[in-house]
């Protein structure tokens, strides 16, 4: 997505795609965690396919079942790019074509069609699950295939074609058609490939066709509409639905002003507000059986919430980035109390999660400081500085920091996070919700913070960079 990481737009391009894919993960942490709720073991595939199994765990707890569906839908949708999610595909091509064939033609773009036919033994029997996929995957054919039609890019045409095909293989799935949705499942990756590989020669061949033999249609489908609906569409297509600015609207602008509202909290009142509070969490925890038991059971809901406000202070914060990342450092700590109140925890697992983020963090935190001494007059979060320019160690080792601290596979918090949900209750849906909020914005935040530090256009003037608008 950033493989041009010198340009403005593939970077903040990459940053938005990041971001949608995250909040298809809320829909898997949830799913995740009810399902260890409802078979009390980490389920296989190979399980699902057994009926009696099933439908014996499903017969009294009809609505958990329902819920983890469409928890499953929702990442579906994401992962696949279907409405509302169908703007990040075209962003994400800006790459080499190969790389655009492979990822985003074939791999990618298909993975919410392989989490739906992988668990489709457990929603088969659920009509209103089967419906709202097959609406989902209309929804998305139609209004993908009217803004490919509009669009003046070869890439962006594919992009929204394959969109509308995988729009057409929900509605298969939804039927009932597996292996037809298998099938045409191959077909398309396959299809979509071959384009993507050939659209430089399709180009070059087309605009010569376009001078020499070009003859426009006498007549489209368009032409049959009333003409104010004919336009109002036309216009639509071209703004893609205004697709591209929905999840920011609806999403993000809003946790950014909640965020902004927190801008009294700098490093020393945080210290002064939270330090206190914590201690008095570990107060509470170590003498639980002398509070209250409906003080405590409503504490681990507030303990994570104030993890979740120092995120959203983090994700509005635009002048500090040292205080941005401390405050992903201190909602793990935050995460980590307000689960230690459940009945039998069990702290190896708390070390597991805290460990890996812990020592994240740190060297996230070590590696700002640093930079910070380099280069004090570009260390906001403001703009893209593209300091990997000139300080490739550091990007690549505040990297890492990031990955650790959002759970990625390569320290052990990736599997605290799974042993984290596991100790949550199934009366305690707000506290998985709050703490799936929290793990998948803070892997935004982390992001966001390494693309505005480290890519895009060099801020010094003495590097050649693109124009902004290329």
């Amino acid at each position: 997505m950033a493989f041009y990481r010198e340009r403005y737009l593939p970077v903040r391009n990459a940053v938005k795609v990041f971001s949608i894919y995250r909040i298809g993960d809320v829909g898997l942490l949830l799913a995740m965690w009810a399902s260890h709720q409802l078979w009390h073991e980490n389920i296989s595939f190979l399980k699902l396919g057994n009926y009696e199994l099933v439908h014996e765990h499903l017969q009294g707890h009809s609505a958990v079942g329902i819920f983890i569906s469409l928890m499953l839908l929702l990442a579906a949708a994401a992962k696949s790019a279907q409405f509302p999610f169908s703007s990040w595909l075209p962003r994400a091509m800006e790459g080499p074509t190969p790389s655009s064939a492979i990822f985003y033609g074939s791999l990618s773009v298909h993975f919410g069609v392989f989490l739906l036919l992988r668990t489709y033994p457990f929603w088969e029997e659920q009509t209103i699950v089967r419906v709202f996929i097959g609406l989902l995957g209309l929804t998305s054919a139609v209004v993908a295939s009217s803004i490919g039609r509009v669009q003046s890019s070869l890439k962006t045409q594919i992009a929204y074609a394959s969109i509308a095909q995988i729009g057409i293989i929900f509605i298969e799935i939804a039927l009932g058609l597996e292996s037809l949705a298998l099938i045409h499942f191959a077909g398309n990756a396959f299809l979509r490939t071959y384009q993507l590989l050939v659209s430089p020669s399709a180009v070059s061949y087309l605009i010569n066709d376009q001078l020499y033999n070009f003859k426009a249609k006498a007549k489209t489908v368009e032409d049959t509409f009333p003409k104010k609906v004919e336009y109002a569409i036309f216009k639509l297509s071209l703004r893609e639905y205004y697709l591209d600015e929905l999840p920011s609207r609806l999403i993000f602008t809003p946790l950014k002003k909640v965020g902004h509202r927190l801008d009294f909290l700098t490093l020393k009142n945080s210290a002064f507000f939270f330090f206190p509070a914590y201690v008095i969490g570990l107060y509470f925890l170590w003498h639980k059986e002398s509070v209250n038991p409906m003080i405590i059971k409503f504490l681990p809901v507030v303990f994570a919430s104030f993890g979740l406000l120092l995120i959203l202070k983090a994700l509005g914060e635009r002048k500090q980035a040292r205080l941005a990342f401390t405050f992903l450092i201190m909602n793990h700590l935050w995460v980590a109390l307000a689960i230690s109140f459940n009945e039998k925890i069990n702290y190896e697992h708390l070390f597991l999660y805290l460990g890996g983020a812990l020592l994240a963090g740190l060297l996230g935190f070590i590696v700002l400081s640093i930079l910070r001494k380099k280069e004090p007059e570009y260390f906001t979060l403001n703009k893209y500085y593209g300091h990997a320019y000139e300080h490739p160690r550091l990007a690549f080792f505040f990297l890492l920091a990031c990955l650790g601290v959002m759970g990625f596979p390569i320290t052990s918090t990736f599997i605290g996070v799974d042993l984290v949900f596991s100790h949550i209750h199934a009366n305690q849906f707000l506290l998985a919700f709050i703490n799936s909020m929290s793990f998948v914005f803070g892997g935004i935040v982390a992001m966001r913070m390494y693309a505005r530090l480290f890519l895009g256009p060099h801020v010094k003037t003495y590097h050649d960079v693109a124009l902004k608008s290329s």
